[in-house]
């Protein structure tokens, strides 16, 4: 995809707050439910799930 840079990007930003993709009791919430599937496929990609659930919670405040 082509891109016009000779021309300045104009706009404005919202003035509301933007909100979070995720809240942080529905990322809690996402770390219990990927620790789940990964119990209930341990031999395909249950590994995996755990992994990301795992890289996920480490990037979370503690409750």
């Amino acid at each position: 995809m082509d891109h016009d840079t000779t021309r300045p990007v104009t706009g404005t930003d919202p003035d509301e707050p933007r909100l979070a993709v995720l809240t942080a009791a529905e990322a809690y919430e996402t770390v219990e439910l990927l620790q789940l599937l990964e119990q209930l496929d341990p031999g395909g990609r249950g590994p995996a799930v755990g992994q990301c659930a795992a890289g996920l919670a480490r990037r979370l405040a503690a409750p």
